[in-house]
């Protein structure tokens, strides 16, 4: 019989910890930005947008060494954290930022779709009304494209569900503090005799992915009809 020992509970609630995090505070980074790419006339946009879907393209090895970098006691951002007594590496909140940084571009494409499947009369015709720009942002486009800001926020919750790479460079695979449901299983691929403990991670990933995909699912409906 398959069974969770309390330190694979650890695992799972860090997992989902990590995902709910990354996701709750990705979100509003996630719509301005798309907000921008869809409605945004500036030059420079698509650099902006190279820089936002690079994670897709790179190696999550690589997405971690380089966040290794920036958070480091010699990089740019960890040096001025440690003047506030702030430590990034080797903590949750590196496993938070990493997955942040892989599944954002999974967000914010989401939510630009939905944004560019809106009318832009509908701005038009808001501000010979009177409408301002936070008026119209707030009454047309977060209405309208709220499936897709559902949307976004699955994949990048089921994202942050599975990652490993950037996450097992930025934060380490210390039980009980950083290591997630992907750690956990690897390091019991790792173990002799861990194959059937890493088989029932596996199976509660899938168990939880699943739900994800089915109560988001349950969400677009529901938004659809009303």
């Amino acid at each position: 019989m398959l069974t969770l020992s309390p330190h694979d509970l650890q695992a799972v609630a860090l997992s989902l910890k990590v995902a709910v995090s990354a996701t709750i505070l990705a979100t509003p980074a996630g719509i301005a930005i798309a907000f921008f790419l869809a409605f945004g006339k500036m030059r420079g946009k698509a650099i902006v947008e190279g820089i936002i879907n690079l994670p897709l393209v790179l190696p999550p090895v690589v997405v971690g060494y380089l966040l290794l970098l920036s958070f480091g006691r010699n990089g740019f951002i960890g040096s001025l954290l440690n003047r506030f007594d702030i430590q990034i590496i080797f903590t949750l909140k590196a496993a938070i930022i990493a997955s942040m940084v892989v599944g954002f571009p999974l967000l914010v494409r989401s939510i630009r779709i939905g944004m560019e499947a809106i009318d832009p009369a509908y701005f038009k015709v808001a501000r010979t009304l009177g409408a301002g720009w936070w008026d119209s942002f707030f009454t047309i486009a977060l209405p309208l494209c709220s499936r897709a800001i559902y949307a976004g926020m699955t994949l990048m919750f089921a994202r942050s569900l599975g990652e490993f790479g950037a996450t097992v460079i930025l934060a380490g695979n210390i039980p009980g503090v950083t290591q997630t449901i992907p750690l956990a299983i690897y390091e019991y691929t790792s173990t002799p005799g861990g194959d059937s403990m890493a088989l029932t991670l596996c199976l509660v990933s899938i168990v939880l992915s699943f739900t994800v995909l089915l109560l988001s699912e349950a969400v677009t409906k529901r938004l659809r009809k009303g």
